[in-house]
């Protein structure tokens, strides 16, 4: 095997790294080099990191660290088919200790060499946590319904949509996508939000969810460098009716399914689908839940007709038979009383002597 002389130390090596032997190699150009201490910032609160002068929300501590390690690391400017691995140890909350492995090639030569360092973690409060226990806000949201009260199951599903909605903002780096106060009464919810587009994108998206409308009302809060400053207050109303109402208007009694973009439901009188805008009832009343339906007997049944006992007085009543009813004389069925006469309830009749 040939050797070749290093010119610095004078040993014979297999093969030169960058002019000398491995050995002497490292003794005056490592193939990495990191600061023995470095320093990370690590919100106390929600675990945000701040680094290069913003934060960004990094939650997990161990990749904080590697993240901290790996922007710090000065490599070789020589090596390439670069592995790197760094293994973070807790020694105490406030301190990390670091092994760093680094395997290169350098001048056709593979080299390995292991370096530690210490990250020391200061904890405090992100520019996100500081408004939200300040109270800043800059748009209100106000959840309401039309004529009505929210329903507890829709205060829930607006508070779902609301905070994926945070969370995704979040995600993409928007640090004013925060909720910094809410009020939750009988009428409705009321979020103080950090962002204002936050605002108007759930607006958006509980509208397409249940329907309704929302309108926007800014209000001049200050002057800042020069400029006004505004808050907006977002008023959303879902809509008057929800799925299982029982609505009248003119000669027809429908049940409403969905409210959205559109309206379904089924139509009590005719026993068919029914489909418009919100706008083609908005005259409408409200009759009745579909849980108030009260149950009484089919007395008979006929080609296009049907007799049954009317819920409130007994009294033996004809009407026009809906489309898919199946029920038979004996039967009960659900039905309600309304200007247009009574209706039944599209569902599966149940034998009056069955036990």
């Amino acid at each position: 095997m040939n050797y070749i002389i290093c010119p610095k130390c004078g040993k014979d090596a297999e093969r030169l790294v960058d002019g000398l032997c491995q050995k002497c190699f490292f003794k005056s150009s490592d193939l990495v080099q990191v600061p023995q201490v470095l320093h990370a910032k690590i919100c106390s609160n929600c675990g945000a990191r701040f680094s290069r002068g913003r934060w960004t929300n990094d939650l997990n501590i161990d990749e904080i660290v590697i993240q901290t390690v790996e922007n710090e690391l000065l490599i070789h400017e020589k090596a390439d088919n670069i592995e790197l691995y760094i293994e973070p140890r807790q020694m105490t909350p406030h301190l990390y200790r670091a092994k760093v492995e680094v395997d290169a090639l350098v001048v056709g030569e593979q080299l390995h060499q292991e370096v530690e360092t210490e990250v020391r973690i200061t904890r405090l409060a992100c520019d996100m946590c500081s408004r939200v226990s300040g109270g800043y806000f800059e748009s209100i949201l106000q959840i309401r319904a039309t004529n009505r009260r929210l329903t507890d199951d829709e205060k829930k599903e607006c508070m779902d949509i609301v905070n994926s909605i945070l969370t995704r903002m979040r995600k993409k780096g928007d640090r004013m996508a925060f909720i910094s106060n809410s009020i939750d009464d009988r009428d409705g919810i009321d979020l103080y939000m950090g962002s204002a587009n936050a605002s108007r994108d759930i607006c958006k998206e509980i509208i397409s969810e249940f329907g309704g409308s929302f309108s926007e009302s800014p209000n001049l809060f200050t002057r800042k460098d020069g400029k006004d400053v505004y808050r907006i207050t977002f008023a959303l109303r879902l809509p008057e009716f929800m799925p299982g109402d029982i609505i009248e208007f003119g000669e027809r009694v429908i049940e409403i399914k969905k409210f959205g973009k559109n309206v379904t439901g089924t139509d009590l009188v005719s026993g068919s689908r029914y489909l418009s805008k919100p706008d083609d009832i908005k005259n409408a009343e409200l009759v009745a839940r579909k849980e108030d339906a009260a149950r009484t007997v089919v007395v008979a049944t006929e080609k296009d007709e049907i007799m049954l006992l009317d819920p409130e007085t007994f009294e033996t009543v004809t009407i026009k038979k809906p489309l898919l009813f199946n029920a038979e004389a004996g039967d009960e069925v659900p039905a309600i009383k309304t200007r247009n006469g009574i209706v039944v309830l599209p569902e599966e009749a149940t034998k009056k002597n069955d036990n």
